[in-house]
Parts: C-alpha cells; structure tokens; sequence
C-alpha cells in the first residue's frame, strides 16, 4: 500500500497515540524449531503482527507428542510448563497460564479446577489442530483482554466445501502413533463431506499412556501407600493418562457470508499428575460454538456465541495411598458453565486505513465442592471449597491499522473492560476447629470468610501501539509499547481455608506448597516494552531475527508464606520444606532476550542440508521482596540440524538448558541442573501416506525439568510434609517412536 495524500501525516501519527501501546515483536517467518522444522509465517490477514503455525508445520511435530501445548516448541520465548501428559501450560517470556489469553475456535475458555487440569489447549487432541496463531508479549486489543501476556489462538480442522466444477468432496485421515517410553498410544480419526454450500465435519482422538521412565534413578522411594503395589525408582509417578477428544462441524456457506455450528466433547478416564496432590479421575466437558462472518462493501461482521459445562473429579490415582484412617480417599468435585459472546466490526476506510471494534461478553459460574469421606476430619458434610463462584466480564475495544507510508504500518487500539466476580458462604467438613494437634481452623476461617464482603468489581484498561518498518528487501523492524490489566480469578480470590490439608489441594503451579485465597486481590497491571530486529535473504533462505523486552507488573499476583495458627504472614520464612502460602500483591518485572535464525548449509548427493536454532533468555524478579519469580525457564537453546533428499526430511536436534539456580525463596523452589539432549527425528511421505518416527532423549540422559515443579507423584501425598522436599519432576527418558497417517 502507498500513503495517502489527502490526510497529513502529523495528523495521523498524533491519532495513534491515543492509546498507550501494545504487542512486542510477535511475527517470526520461518523461524528455527524444534525438531522436525515448523515454519513460521505471517498469516495473510489484516493483522500482521503475529506469528502462524500451519497445517503443514504442525504435521512432523504430532507425531513426538499427545500435547498440544508441545506444538509451540521451537517458537521465541516459548516453553512449557510440565503438568498431566496432555495438559502442558505453555509459558511465553516468564508468564504462564491465566496470564496469557488462550483461546480454542475463537472461545475464550476457563480452567475449571484447583489445581487448572483442564486447561483450554487440552480440549483439542494434536491431530485436531489445524493453526495455531501465536501473540508473544502484548497483544492487539482485538485478540487481548484479562491478560498481561501473549495470547495463543488455536484452530481445530476448518469446514471443506466443493471447489467450482465439482459437485461435492469428501475424504479424511485415519493415523495411529506409538511411543516406547510410558507405552503411549494414540489413534485419530478425521471425515467430512461438502457441497458448495454446505459441510460436515468429524474429527476424534483417543491418546492413551502408561507412566514414564525417567533416564536413570531419580529417587530413594519406592512406595506408593498402597499395599503390594511400588513404583521403581527410576519411574515418575502419576503420569499415566487416558483422554478422549471428540469435534462435530457443520457450515453453510453464501455468496458473502459463513455461518459454522461446532459440537465439541472430551471425556477423560483419568489424567494423573506427578507435581500435584490429587490425580484427575474424570473430565467431560461439552461445548456448543456459533460462529457467523458476513462481508459487505464496507467491511465485515463478525459474531460468535458460545457455551460450554464442566464435570471435573478429582481424587487419589493408583500412584497415590488412597486410604488414610476411615477415609477412603478424598473425593473433590468441580462443575462450571462458561457462556461466551463476541461482536466484531471491520471498516475499510480507505486502501490504508482499517477500522476494527468489538463488544465481548463472558459468563462463568463455578462449584467446587469435596464430598465427606470416612468418618474422620473428612466428615460428615461435604468442604465448599468456592461455592457459587461468579465472575462475568464485559469489554469494548476499539483498533485502528493504518499505513502511513510505503514501508511504515502502524496499529493501535483500546480497549475497556469491567469484570465482576463474586462467591457465596462456604463451610469445611465440620464446624468446628479441631482439637489437639489436630487443630484445623475450620469454623474460625470460614466465619471470617462469610462475614466479609465478598463481591468486587474491576474496571481494567488494556491499550496498544504497534509499528512496522520494513527498511528494505532484507531488513524489518517492530517496535511495541502496550499496558494490559487482568482480574484475579476465582481461585485466587476465594479459596479460604488455612488448613494444610485443604491448601495444598488448591495449587495450579505444581510447587507441591499448599495455597489460600485472598478477597484483598487487586487486578495485575502490567506495561511491556518490546521490539523485534529481522534480517533475512530476499527469498527467506536464511533469516536470523532479535526479539528484546521489558515487563513492569504493578500489583503483581504472587506469594507469601503463612502461619495458620495465627492467620497471618509468617514471620520467618521456612527453608526447604513445602509450606502453605497466601496470595498477595507485589511488584514484579520480567526481561530478556530471544534470539532465532536460520541457513542453508548447501545441497549435495545426501541432499539439502540446513542449521537452525534459537536461544531463549528471561529474567523474573520480585521486586517488592528481591526474590527470584517462580518458574522462570532458565537460559536455553536449541540447534537443529536438518537435512532435505526427496520425501525424506531428516533432522537432528542438541538441545541445551542452563543450570536453574534463580529459584523463588518464598515457594521454596526446587533448583535443577544443566543438561543437554539429542532428539532424533525422521519422516518418509506419499501422496495418500506419511511416516513419522524418531528417538527422543538419543542418550537416555537424566535430567530434571526446570518448570516441571516438586516431585509429589506418589505415596502420603494429603500430608504437607509426608513427602520428601526437594526432588524435581525429572523429564523421560529414551523414547522410541513412529505415526503412520493416511489420507482418503
């Protein structure tokens, strides 16, 4: 696009500064990845700052995990925090979970348990992911909203309607995968059928695994609590899984309008969990989702209703003593129901200029209650751990992209949003407080909570200003400014109790310390600084790109240790032990630098050869208590070798993490060494068939995962303290590994 000669363009540039600012360096064409390669790219949408994960770059990567979350390796910035083996929390530049804006089909969907099991990206099984479209940092106020991070927007398979000259099409993809380490085994199924105005489509998984081993002994315990029944020392624990992912779409489609109707189910069996208290022991959750695009000469409507419910247990898995005392474990039960809208406008108002608002629309509802068990402290009523949970949110936005000059695109935005949560009178087990040393402040914690006012509303400010420079055929550049604010959520502001027992059941960082709301919570206000330098070839045959930023989080959602007995902070801080901690806030700020690039080696009689790699570096720090954020990823890089004869695409990847030593002293964090890998990975493809297969893990190296979280995945796992402190979640060992998919 050229500039435009009937607006000044000081006039122009003083209307972009209506909002603050917004999004860092996001879009990173073909970037390095984890192996096998995934190419980055610019989406071609209106919305270039972002990064794009196709079809085509995802398919090499289903093949070495049942994770959706695994998908991202490879991107700048990006890790994963360890959780179930199917419900991995993706961390961009130190901040994790609700702090980024994580989205399935457009729906903004809500973790719906005390320890978030069931987060969004686990609805969707890999073979069901069509895109992914990736915000690090900021992001625009279109996609943004009650979130101080990165946003991840994840696409399942889209509708197929008949191309011009045919009637109708239909066709699919059977695949089937297997793992060695931990006996993992997946099966996945896809079918549609279009016409040229009307589609159907299916699409289903179903991912099974055993526990995994580890690359060497990691522990001194072999017991679980349950009699007869050990776990070798080289074995983690609670990571067995058995998750079922089912989608049904159907589309009409005009001359200028889509209109999709998507039908979503997944029942888990169970989900075991190594760094939590309690395994998760059934999940089904149900989703309808309306979505309706209409083009017109001005632009374009864009509408979308959704909903979706909840059923989510909890108790010991079989790693776990299930018995204690009466007590035959320890069930804990959580529904939800999420009511969603969005309203989105496009105006074209000139070959430069686009104009974008929306209204969005949220409301969700929470119970989460424990059923009595035994005869003992689990008894006679049921705990009310957050009982009638409400928190609805309402926004407005608005964005303006704008070319001010040939090489010159700018975006800017604002968006407003009030959120209003609320919970009712709850109870424990018993009124009473205990007795003796068994003293656990039931009556005392739940009066104080039901005496308080317990309803809050917040007004949050998210505003954004994003720019693009491209310097020449080889050179671009984007600078972001953006401040975003995102409310507590209900956990974190409702969970009451004092007692060891109940905390340590309430945690979603996987720390293995127990946790106690707080209704004094204020929003998280954060304001990032970011900026992306790209230097590439003409065609992209080598690319090297440096992404730099800064965070300052004002009222930062953290920590501190808590005495139960006297209710309040403690007032000395217990070393190397799990401890229960309040949620209070403080200040915090987050910086570093991601480094990726990519070139070809040459083309010989072994074929194209390639290296690619990127190097990730955050730091967190509290700067109210000078201790180090928890779960930051330490220093890590990943080189890939790669190498391209025919159908063949071969690769061989070193991948390098530094020492974890800026651990959290609050939390009591675990410190993990350095240690490196070597992944081997291979694929053969046809034109109806692909084969996948690979080594994880080459050398069987032992090692600890750095955001991975205490090792609390078998035995006396109620009792604070009745596990040894101090063993990291390690991750698998050596993993041998094929998918074979085929299309028809």
């Amino acid at each position: 696009m050229t500039s435009t000669e009937s607006k000044p363009i000081m006039h122009r540039i003083a209307m972009q500064c209506l909002a603050l600012a917004v999004l860092p360096a996001t879009a990173f064409a073909q970037t390095a990845a984890q192996l096998p390669l995934i190419t980055v790219t610019s989406t071609p949408s209106s919305l270039p700052w972002r990064t794009w994960l196709r079809d085509s770059d995802l398919t090499a990567r289903r093949a070495a995990t049942n994770d959706t979350a695994s998908l991202l390796l490879g991107i700048p910035g990006l890790s994963v925090n360890a959780a179930g083996g199917a419900s991995g929390l993706p961390q961009f530049d130190g901040l994790s979970d609700d702090n980024l804006n994580i989205q399935l089909d457009g729906m903004g969907l809500i973790a719906s348990c005390p320890n978030h099991m069931n987060p969004v990206l686990s609805y969707a099984s890999p073979s069901q992911v069509e895109s992914i479209t990736v915000y690090p940092g900021v992001v625009p106020v279109s996609v943004g909203g009650d979130a101080i991070g990165g946003a991840i927007d994840v696409k399942t398979n889209p509708p197929r309607f008949a191309p011009l000259g045919q009637t109708s099409i239909a066709g699919g993809e059977a695949s089937g995968g297997y793992a060695s380490n931990g006996n993992a085994r997946s099966l996945g199924l896809g079918a549609y059928y279009g016409t040229h105005a009307f589609s159907i489509r299916y699409d289903g998984s179903i991912t099974k695994a055993d526990d995994y081993a580890a690359g060497g002994n990691f522990k001194t315990l072999t017991a679980t609590g349950r009699p007869g029944v050990s776990l070798g020392r080289d074995v983690v624990g609670s990571t067995a899984y058995d998750v079922r992912n089912h989608n049904l779409g159907f589309a009409w489609k005009g001359s200028e309008q889509l209109l999709e109707l998507g039908l979503g189910y997944q029942e888990v069996p169970y989900q075991l969990y190594p760094n939590q208290r309690m395994d998760m022991l059934g999940n089904t959750e149900k989703r309808v989702n309306l979505h309706w695009l209409r083009n017109f000469a001005w632009g374009s409507l864009d509408a979308r209703v959704y909903h979706e419910s909840v059923d989510h247990h909890m108790n010991f898995g079989n790693d776990k003593q299930y018995l204690y005392g009466t007590a035959p474990g320890m069930p804990m039960t959580t529904q939800s129901h999420t009511t969603g809208a969005k309203l989105k406008a496009s105006l074209e108002l000139s070959p430069q200029d686009v104009l974008r608002t929306g209204l969005d629309y949220q409301r969700y509802r929470l119970e989460d209650w424990w059923a009595p068990s035994g005869t003992g402290v689990m008894a006679p009523n049921a705990f009310l751990n957050v009982d009638d949970g409400r928190r609805d949110r309402v926004g407005l936005w608005a964005e303006w992209q704008t070319q001010l000059a040939t090489s010159w695109q700018v975006l800017s935005g604002l968006r407003v949003e009030q959120v209003r949560t609320d919970a009712g009178p709850v109870h424990g087990y018993a009124n009473s407080n205990g007795m003796g040393v068994m003293m656990n402040n039931q009556l005392r914690d739940a009066n104080a909570f039901n005496a308080s006012s317990r309803a809050r509303t917040d007004t949050n400010v998210d505003a954004s200003v994003l720019s693009r420079w491209t310097l020449g055929p080889t050179q671009d550049i984007e600078l972001g400014l953006g401040h975003s604010e995102r409310s507590p959520n209900l956990y974190q502001r409702y969970v009451w109790s004092t007692w060891s027992m109940a905390a340590v059941m309430n945690n979603f960082v996987g720390d293995g310390n127990g946790y106690i709301g707080s209704l004094n919570l204020k929003p998280e206000k954060a304001t990032t600084l970011s900026a992306k330098f790209d230097w590439h070839a003409v065609d992209r045959a080598w690319a090297f790109s440096a992404q730099p930023f800064y965070t300052h989080v004002t009222d930062h959602i953290d920590a501190v240790q808590w005495n139960p007995a006297t209710n309040a902070a403690a007032a000395t801080l217990t070393k190397d032990k799990f401890v229960i901690l309040q949620y209070v806030n403080q200040t915090a700020r987050l910086y570093g630098l991601d480094l990726s690039g990519k070139m070809p080696l040459g083309a010989s009689v072994i074929g194209q050869l390639g290296l690619q790699g990127l190097v990730n570096y955050t730091r967190g720090e509290n700067t109210t208590t000078g201790d180090n954020l928890y779960a930051i990823m330490p220093l890590n890089t990943r080189l890939s070798l790669t190498q391209h004869l025919g159908d063949w695409n071969n690769a061989l990847e070193w991948v390098l993490v530094k020492a974890k030593t800026q651990v959290s002293a609050m939390r009591n964090e675990i410190p993990t060494p350095g240690y490196g890998l070597l992944n081997l990975r291979a694929s053969y493809a046809w034109k109806q068939a692909r084969v996948d297969f690979g080594v994880e893990n080459l050398l069987d190296k032992l090692y600890a995962l750095p955001t991975g979280g205490a090792y609390v995945g078998q035995g006396t796992t109620m009792s604070l303290n009745g596990l040894p402190w101090g063993i990291a979640v390690p991750g698998p060992g050596r993993s041998v590994y094929a998918r074979v998919s085929v299309k028809f």
